[in-house]
Formats: C-alpha cells, sequence, structure tokens
C-alpha cells in the first residue's frame, strides 16, 4: 500500500476554504524548496506556490494569489496550503512537489512542468468546487 502523502482535498462550495497538507517521510522533505501544482484533465499543469525551506521568497501563480497561502510546520516536515474563496476554477487533483537543488534560486518553476527543479511526492488530493 502506498503511504499517503497529500491530504485534505475534498468538496466544497464556492467562496469556501480548504487546507491541504502534505507529509512526506522525513527523507522526501526537500531541504531546498517545497511546492504544491495541480492538474485539471482539461488544463495543462499548474504550479501553485512554492517556498525556501529555510524562508524567504515565496512564489504563488497569479490564479491563487490572496486567495490561497503555502506554509510548512515548525518543523519542517509537514507542508500546508491554505485555500480560501475558492472557484470552480480551483477544481483539480493537487499535488505536493519537492525542490530538487536546482529550484535554488528558481522556486518560480514550480510552474514549469518540464523543469528539474521540482518533483511530485505524491498521488494527489483532489479537490472539487461548486458553484
Amino acid at each position: 500500500q502506498v503511504p499517503l502523502v497529500e491530504s485534505g482535498g475534498g468538496s466544497v462550495q464556492a467562496g469556501g476554504s480548504l487546507r491541504l497538507s502534505c507529509s512526506p517521510s522525513p527523507t522526501q522533505y526537500s531541504r531546498y524548496c517545497m511546492g504544491w501544482y495541480r492538474q485539471n484533465p482539461e488544463k495543462e499543469r499548474e504550479g501553485v506556490a512554492a517556498l525556501y525551506v529555510d524562508g524567504g521568497a515565496v512564489y504563488y501563480a497569479d490564479s491563487v494569489k490572496g486567495r490561497f497561502t503555502i506554509s510548512q510546520n515548525n518543523a519542517k516536515n509537514v507542508l500546508y496550503l491554505q485555500m480560501n474563496n475558492v472557484t470552480p476554477e480551483d477544481t483539480a487533483m493537487y499535488y505536493c512537489a519537492a525542490g530538487t537543488p536546482y529550484c535554488w534560486g528558481a522556486i518560480q518553476d514550480i510552474a514549469n512542468a518540464s523543469s528539474s527543479a521540482f518533483y511530485s511526492l505524491g498521488q494527489g488530493t483532489q479537490v472539487t468546487v461548486s458553484s
């Protein structure tokens, strides 16, 4: 049985909130960067948010700025994505991603599916927003 990495997804009405969690094994949690991306079958993969594990700049996609917040716990082994004021456009499978050394100085590469800066950790958690 494959351990679940992402959790917290579900069905919510537009305007509601969800909090996603990413709890990988200690060896999987990157010491460089962590992030979230989402995939909707009708759209291209979209990098949602990313952060440097040791602090500093944070990246958000324009589509979620002001509504989503990426964070991690003090122990730096659990990643969160607080989703507020969700819309049907946020419906997707959400994946947690760990950063490679290439993410250093390039956390925006969470938005680039062909980049080697991030790699997916789990099987995703489904978020469905109804209008």
